[in-house]
């Protein structure tokens, strides 16, 4: 099996080849959001890129979750903290969402043979699937404006090293050994060393310190979500 990492987005079309499983990650905070909603039974997730798609949506009746600038739009019903999607507020609902910087990598993989989303907290589960599953992994990372994030990067590293315990692994780029090398150094204590990152000072400032905590706890679910392009929607695999 071979695994690659586009570290942003725009890093993203100069590692897409055919056939590629593409695993899209925003640790802070949207995939890890969309693995809760789908582990707390919502029945799928239309993700959007734009915020006028997400009205739309909204005055047809939908429940919508959509963040700006790590802040919750104030048209929607719900931002973008894993906690805000209780199952109470999403079984068995479609849930449209929209994020600053996760679906709009969503949209830029959209195109891939599979594409799943990825979070610490389905870590284990991802890998179990890509072992029977995969050839080529591609990591995209949802970064921030299309930059290089810190938390993305290390969850690129987290996930080679399960893979590399299932079995036998080739490295696709020196961008896997840079988030491999990171993860190996800070792994046993990652939001210590995340306090210092961009996008912590964000949530910091939002009042989402709790949500950080929680987006780096490792198999807390085993929802495997999976993006059905003919339908544009996200659900829990199979």
């Amino acid at each position: 099996m071979i695994v690659d990492i586009a570290l942003s987005p725009a890093l993203y079309p100069y590692y897409r080849q055919d056939h590629d499983t593409v695993i899209v990650v925003d640790i802070f905070r949207a995939t890890t959001t969309m693995c809760q909603m789908l582990h707390n039974g919502a029945a799928a997730i239309i993700p959007v890129a734009e915020i006028n798609e997400a009205k739309r949506y909204k005055a047809e009746g939908y429940l919508v979750g959509a963040e700006r600038q790590t802040r919750k739009c104030d048209f929607a019903d719900y931002g973008n903290s894993p906690f805000d999607y209780t199952p109470e507020r999403v079984r068995g609902r479609e849930v449209v969402f929209t994020t600053t910087n996760g679906t709009m990598a969503i949209r830029e993989g959209a195109t891939a043979r599979e594409l799943l989303i990825g979070s610490f907290s389905n870590i284990g589960a991802l890998a179990r699937h890509c072992m029977e599953r995969a050839e080529r992994i591609v990591i995209l990372c949802a970064g921030w404006n299309n930059r290089i994030n810190l938390e993305d990067t290390l969850f690129g590293g987290a996930f080679l090293e399960r893979l590399a315990d299932g079995g036998r692994v080739t490295i696709g780029s020196d961008a896997v050994r840079v988030a491999q090398l990171l993860w190996q150094q800070v792994k046993e204590d990652p939001l210590t060393f995340l306090k210092e990152s961009d996008h912590y000072a964000r949530l910091i400032a939002n009042n989402a310190e709790e949500d950080a905590a929680y987006c780096l706890s490792c198999d807390t679910l085993s929802v495997v979500p999976l993006y059905h392009p003919a339908e544009k929607k996200i659900r829990a695999y199979p």
